[in-house]
């Protein structure tokens, strides 16, 4: 796994961004050449990275947002970002 951490402070790679696709109604991750659909959590998720909000931030407002445990957000928070800063997506 990478070093994602709460002070961690994620953004999307030159060339990567969250878009919504109006036209099918879903989340993609625009990408040089390719697009990646996004599912629900990782939306959710993604929505929140913006260059400027630290996981731990991110995970507060989740947890505003979504009725589960802090443990659970956390868990699936730090998932998603290491294996997109491992893809190359994120970095931090």
């Amino acid at each position: 796994m990478s070093s994602v951490t709460l002070s961690s402070v994620p953004r999307f790679t030159r060339g990567y961004r969250l878009q919504h696709d109006t036209v099918r109604q879903q989340w993609i991750i625009q990408a040089p050449e390719r697009a990646l659909i996004a599912d629900p959590i990782a939306a959710a998720i993604l929505r929140h990275v913006d260059n400027t909000r630290s996981v731990d931030v991110i995970v507060d407002e989740l947890c505003q947002s979504f009725d589960a445990s802090r443990e659970t957000i956390t868990h699936d928070v730090l998932t998603l970002l290491s294996e997109l800063v491992e893809k190359g997506i994120l970095r931090l």
